[in-house]
């Protein structure tokens, strides 16, 4: 269509013949003009199209089928206002752009477009972000590795030790609205906090607890400290799962690392093995002591006793003695040669007998110490130098 009014084409051919010009002679065979159909072919078109919608013949039958065509085009555009939210997501109406309402999952309308629109964003659906590594398999976390992300993975320990680190963070949408509108990016966000939280934690956890017992920690730490972060920007997302794939010395380090790793477990195996002999020793070695301890006081409480019991005995004698000295000194001379009997052995000679010859047995004391002693005689005879009793001497 021409830009002027009437005048000359500014592409140079001038159209006479009023203010659009006249129409260009159609080619032969009724094909139109250029490489594609002609803006007022189009028009043209359009124009027919209507004429058969609306019937001719007069004003009224004109103004009714303008009256049809308007009610179709209402009812086509109030029909398109009805729209559906699956059982996984979860529906946000949007007035002029602007957040208005969540819908529940089910049939639902809303004024049609441009007054209001509808966002459907899946909640029920577990995300994934990878950091230290980007997985082969995106669908799953235990998928082939497609390649290790340095810059991300590599941390410093809290004894300044650098670790390899890559995890896993599990986050869905908790909040539709919250995430559509308070985050432009919630997955680099996500990524973001999750990396900068698990460095803080790293930071101040020693090398040997994080490659061993203390991953779950390291875990729980993470996923508290992201969704702290999330809820603070109000993103609108719940961190369902922070899991740690690979926790080990970088990789130029590696050997000597497990070099290092293998003198500790030896040293430690070391100290076990010098424990547990501690362990055995000292409380035998305190068990012996302590019965060496209550045997000297038993001895010296034994002695004690004995010794007061010497002395009342002697209290008591003298007492004896002086209420009766002969008495009391006789039975003392009886007790006492009494105890030197009992414990020497005796010989009894009738005193009748004349020219005995005593027998001394010196054997016990001129045998050696622990040399059994022989066996003593089925009886032993005195030898006799005078005549026999009742025999006549020759």
């Amino acid at each position: 269509m021409a830009l002027n009014n009437g005048g000359p084409s500014p592409w140079g051919n001038p159209r006479p013949g009023g203010p659009w010009g006249s129409p260009p002679p159609t080619p032969p065979g009724g094909g139109s003009r250029g490489p594609g159909p002609d803006l007022d072919d189009l028009i043209r078109q359009a124009q027919d199209a209507v004429r058969r919608i609306i019937p001719s013949g007069g004003g009224a039958a004109g103004g009714k089928g303008l009256a049809i065509l308007a009610l179709i085009v209402v009812a086509l555009w109030a029909g398109s206002g009805f729209y559906r939210v699956q059982p996984d997501e979860e529906g946000v109406v949007l007035r002029f752009g602007a957040f208005d309402r969540t819908a529940a999952p089910g049939l639902n309308y809303h004024i049609p477009w441009p007054v209001r629109s509808v966002e459907t964003p899946r909640v029920t659906t577990e995300n994934l972000v990878f950091i230290g590594f980007r997985s082969g398999d995106p669908a799953s976390v235990r998928g082939p590795v497609g390649r290790d992300v340095v810059e991300e993975s590599l941390m410093l320990t809290g004894d300044e030790n650098i670790i390899d680190i890559d995890f896993v963070v599990r986050w869905r949408i908790r909040d539709a609205g919250d995430f559509l509108f308070n985050t432009r990016n919630p997955e680099s966000t996500i990524k973001s906090a999750a990396e900068s939280m698990m460095r803080e934690v790293i930071g101040r956890t020693p090398i040997q607890p994080a490659l061993t017992e203390a991953r779950g920690q390291i875990e729980d730490q993470v996923r508290a400290g992201t969704q702290a972060i999330m809820d603070q920007y109000k993103a609108g997302v719940a961190i369902t799962q922070v899991q740690l794939q690979k926790v080990d010395p970088p990789a130029a380090v590696i050997e000597a690392f497990r070099d290092v790793q293998r003198a500790a477990a030896d040293r430690e195996r070391q100290r076990n093995e010098a424990e547990a002999y501690r362990n055995d020793i000292i409380p035998r070695a305190r068990g012996e002591a302590e019965r060496m301890i209550q045997e000297a006081q038993g001895f010296r409480d034994s002695q004690e006793a004995r010794a007061k019991g010497e002395a009342a005995r002697f209290v008591s004698v003298l007492g004896a003695y002086s209420a009766a000295p002969d008495v009391t000194r006789r039975r003392l001379y009886i007790e006492t040669m009494e105890e030197i009997l009992r414990r020497n052995p005796k010989v009894i000679v009738d005193d009748r007998l004349q020219g005995l010859v005593p027998f001394l047995n010196l054997g016990d004391q001129a045998r050696p110490a622990g040399r059994p002693a022989p066996a003593a005689p089925a009886a032993a005879v005195p030898m006799l130098s005078g005549p026999r009793p009742g025999v006549a001497p020759r």
